[in-house]
């Protein structure tokens, strides 16, 4: 097989509300199925039942497309969820291609059909139906995905603190963030790696995270993630995160044990001023401020670079340059991030 799609399945929830797993290809494995029905929208507990969502679990990517059932012949079933499982960060991609699969089930009232399309568009990266068209994967791209995210919105939102969320992201940090309102914390989750623009790694982000074993050790072997819960009792969870965002109400909170490394500069200051200006002008596009972003950001990792000696950069090459104290160790911590310290 080719191309990024891993395996498909479906959850139905039935006129008597049972919320069943029913099929799935290739084997899909019991911790993943209670995985998928803990974030199944049928069976929601926080209100608006979102259409299409997705996350990320021990580095595969699951999307879910949610569809009310009137007339089709899925007879005694009120909802069903068509599942996709991948390696790539595209909701655009897998959105259409859930929806796709979705209607060709709902008319065929069986997998079959869902199978067929599934091992095409992984054989070939295509798919065609008489009613919806042709899908082709290569429509998609990784950049364009990337690119598309509200990162204006972040910075208008918290306004100078947006500081805050640079630095964690910078230097790699934990991020949680909390929002009762999957749409909302799905939108902002995704603009944050934008900040990062020199990185290219959606592969930080947890969109959907329930406060059960089995994900909370997952978050153990991440470093540096960003991840998003509908659980305000996250909060109270200090040891899964050095920054805590609170998107409902608005605030954000460093963790006791992370204030070192979020001590402010001047420097700080600068890019913080530089990002609301941006955020501001409205004639910018959210591209441009990540083109914005991403260039300051070089400049200081070309000025790490240029301390670099035999391979590395050093506490004492950073102090040569005579920084305030606070500077030197944000731009140590940024060294450390990005590899060019050999500890």
């Amino acid at each position: 097989m080719t191309g990024d799609l891993v395996a498909t399945g479906i959850v139905e929830k039935d006129t008597n509300h049972d919320v069943l797993w029913v099929w799935s290809y290739p084997h899909v494995s019991a911790e993943w199925q209670r995985l998928i029905l803990r974030k199944c929208t049928v069976d929601s507990a926080h209100g608006k039942v979102l259409p299409f969502s997705y996350g990320q679990f021990q580095k595969h990517w699951f999307y879910l497309s949610t569809t009310d059932v009137f007339e089709s012949d899925l007879l005694k079933i009120r909802q069903f969820v068509l599942v996709l499982f991948a390696t790539d960060f595209n909701p655009e991609k897998y959105e259409v291609l859930c929806r796709l699969l979705s209607k060709a089930y709902c008319k065929a009232g069986s997998p079959v059909v869902v199978l067929q399309h599934f091992l095409s568009v992984s054989v070939h990266g295509s798919c065609s139906t008489e009613e919806n068209g042709t899908f082709l994967a290569k429509d998609f791209g990784q950049r364009q995905v990337y690119s598309n995210c509200n990162v204006k919105d972040v910075i208008r939102t918290f306004q100078l603190e947006t500081i805050i969320i640079f630095t964690a992201l910078i230097l790699k940090k934990r991020i949680l963030v909390y929002h009762h309102q999957l749409d909302h914390l799905l939108t902002f989750l995704r603009a944050l790696p934008a900040f990062t623009w020199h990185r290219q790694s959606w592969n930080i982000l947890v969109p959907q995270l329930d406060l059960v074993d089995e994900e909370l050790h997952n978050l153990q072997t991440v470093s540096g993630y960003v991840a998003g819960s509908l659980d305000a009792a996250a909060e109270a969870h200090s040891h899964l995160y050095e920054v805590f965002v609170n998107l409902a109400a608005t605030e954000i909170a460093v963790a006791p044990h992370a204030k070192e490394y979020f001590i402010m500069s001047k420097a700080h200051k600068e890019i913080a001023l530089f990002m609301v200006r941006l955020a501001e002008d409205d004639s910018l596009t959210d591209q441009q401020v990540i083109k914005e972003i991403s260039d300051k950001t070089k400049e200081l990792l070309n000025m790490l670079e240029s301390l670099r000696s035999e391979g590395r950069v050093t506490m004492e090459a950073i102090r040569t340059k005579k920084f305030a104290l606070a500077l030197e160790n944000f731009l140590y911590n940024i060294a450390l991030a990005e590899g060019m310290i050999k500890l």
